[in-house]
């Protein structure tokens, strides 16, 4: 299995035929045992590093080390989980892990999965876009999508109802191919 980002957004080219297509990432879950996590981790850092260079902003050793603790994980993970690993790396309080947290949130270098309290890598941080989100309810892997024409209904929805969209995030509980492969040969 490899990590994916599954974008439908469409060219021109594609709209006049129809297509929809994907698009495979390395960066994205849903995870197999094969997968470089040292490699994936290396390669966001790089890119989290070189985007708040771009944008003129401090990658400071706390907020690096609560990127690297969400990237690691490949899962979601909570905030109280993030403290408690700092904690034992002797470093930091609550308010300054949320701030952390914030700084990285801001910048797109991660999302929050509101459904589970939680927070995940983002691996395209430099591509403004809303969180789409498949999650595995028997794992907690995930998969994040792009899906443009998910986005633009809502944004449309919104717009028709009077309602002026600040952000949003689409959450899809149910089961990865993984675990569904466990349901039937058990």
């Amino acid at each position: 299995m490899k990590c994916y980002i599954i974008t439908k957004g469409r060219s021109s080219y594609e709209k006049n035929l129809g297509e929809k297509r994907m698009i495979e990432h390395h960066d994205l879950k849903f995870i197999d045992e094969d997968h470089d996590r040292q490699r994936c981790i290396n390669q966001a850092m790089a890119n989290a590093e070189q985007l708040c260079q771009r944008r003129g902003q401090r990658f400071t050793a706390l907020r690096r080390r609560v990127f690297e603790l969400v990237w690691c994980h490949h899962k979601p993970i909570g905030a109280y989980d993030l403290l408690e690993k700092l904690q034992r790396d002797g470093r930091t309080a609550p308010p300054t892990v949320y701030r952390a947290l914030d700084f990285l949130l801001e910048l797109g270098l991660i999302h929050r999965i509101t459904s589970l309290n939680a927070y995940v890598g983002c691996s395209h941080p430099e591509d403004l876009h809303d969180g789409q989100f498949l999650i595995c309810t028997a794992c907690r892997s995930y998969a994040e999508l792009n899906v443009e024409s998910i986005s633009t209904a809502i944004d449309d929805s919104a717009r028709d109802s009077g309602f002026a969209v600040q952000r949003h995030t689409v959450e899809i509980m149910g089961l990865c191919p993984r675990c569904q492969d466990k349901q039937v040969t058990s």
